[in-house]
């Protein structure tokens, strides 16, 4: 849940076991899921969902055939492209992607925006690893438009999307935007990659389907852990060559490991479990926005959330209103928020809202009678 005061530290108490045992201890969760003990999660994936996803008395894989295999098989499905390929993290992926890209266009420089994931939370891995460079078409906080990618001034081989663009607040364009900007890049001679890791939730607002969105790109990323409730792993989907060239770079950066089949599992039971929930999903965190933006001071980015995701502002300290959510979990037995984080705007600490399945049971008069005691704690 972000940072701690000095009197949560003070306790000798680890704040992620305290975080920890207060959610898992709540009755009722508005934001996210249940986190589960290490029991716990085992008998998940070994119960009845487990063996619905796939056969349990098979032997496990060994380096990626297998039940890989088979989760591979089942994402280029779902995706309507020909092939997939399992990485054990999204970092790992994105790098790949880019540089295969990279290597058949024979053009280093990528277009994306600068709160797109690679340029915020990787490292710079694009240019310490391979000595890529990126070009912003714009630093608004949305994705670029066609116009701005048609008029970006530097040559570049790929244009890289995140749909949703989460930094800025799991923003997407319209249908027809998107359309325009992938088409842009084309008369360009560039390359398109999705950075989809929460491309599962975006039919919704599309009003398409995933084969459709995923068809306006040359590759696609997708997570297992964000949306689908994995324990970890993402892909790579696209054209059965560019897979193949993934899957020796994969090798290479180290992702060929020996065993994957617990994240594999999870994310085989996610596929089932979550993904026909998500419509649901979208469609409440809108009156989940509507009753939270009711809150003194507060304000719901976007007004009107696109995904089963927004950002949720309130003027106090992180610390604050960190300590009042685990205050409220272990008093009243009731979350309604995750970690909160200072933003650039002083005196305003964000959160990230994830409507999942134990959000579908809370009402606006439950959100609005829960934010009433949780603003109470803040004095």
């Amino acid at each position: 849940m972000g940072h701690t005061d000095e009197s949560t530290t003070a306790t000798g108490i680890d704040p992620a076991d305290r975080r920890f045992a207060a959610v898992r201890g709540c009755e009722r969760q508005l934001s996210g899921i249940r986190p589960q003990s290490l029991a716990e999660r085992l008998a998940d994936l070994s119960g009845e969902d487990g063996r619905a996803a796939f056969d349990l008395d098979g032997r496990p894989d060994v380096y990626g055939d297998g039940i890989v295999a088979a989760l591979e098989d089942r994402v280029a499905e779902l995706l309507g492209t020909e092939a997939a390929a399992f990485f054990p993290t999204g970092t790992m992926a994105q790098q790949v992607a880019l540089r295969c890209w990279a290597e058949r266009t024979g053009n280093q420089l990528v277009a994306m925006h600068p709160l797109a994931h690679p340029e915020v939370h990787e490292r710079q891995a694009y240019s310490q690893l391979t000595g890529m460079r990126t070009v912003w078409p714009t630093t608004a906080p949305r994705l670029p438009s066609a116009a701005e990618i048609a008029d970006c001034d530097e040559p570049f081989g790929t244009l890289m999307l995140e749909l949703p663009l989460r930094d800025a607040g799991f923003v997407l364009p319209s249908w027809d935007e998107l359309a325009a900007s992938v088409e842009a890049a084309r008369e360009r001679d560039a390359v398109v990659h999705f950075d989809g890791a929460r491309l599962w939730e975006t039919e919704p607002h599309f009003g398409r389907s995933l084969p459709e969105i995923a068809g306006l790109a040359d590759s696609v990323y997708v997570s297992f852990y964000k949306t689908l409730g994995g324990i970890s792993g993402a892909a790579l989907a696209g054209p059965t060559e560019f897979i193949a060239q993934s899957k020796a770079w994969r090798h290479r950066y180290g992702g060929q490991l020996f065993q994957q089949w617990p994240a594999v599992l999870a994310a085989l039971v996610g596929l089932d479990r979550e993904l026909p929930r998500l419509d649901a999903y979208v469609d409440h965190a809108k009156t989940v926005a509507a009753a939270l933006a009711a809150a003194p001071g507060g304000r719901v980015h976007p007004e009107v959330p696109q995904t089963h995701q927004f950002q949720f502002w309130l003027p106090f300290t992180a610390d604050q209103l960190n300590e009042a959510t685990l205050r409220q979990a272990e008093e009243s037995r009731r979350v309604l928020f995750g970690g909160w984080r200072d933003s650039a705007i002083p005196g305003f600490a964000l959160t990230e809202i994830t409507v999942a399945g134990p959000a579908l049971e809370w009402t606006t008069e439950d959100v609005a009678d829960a934010l009433k005691e949780f603003l109470t704690l803040l004095g």
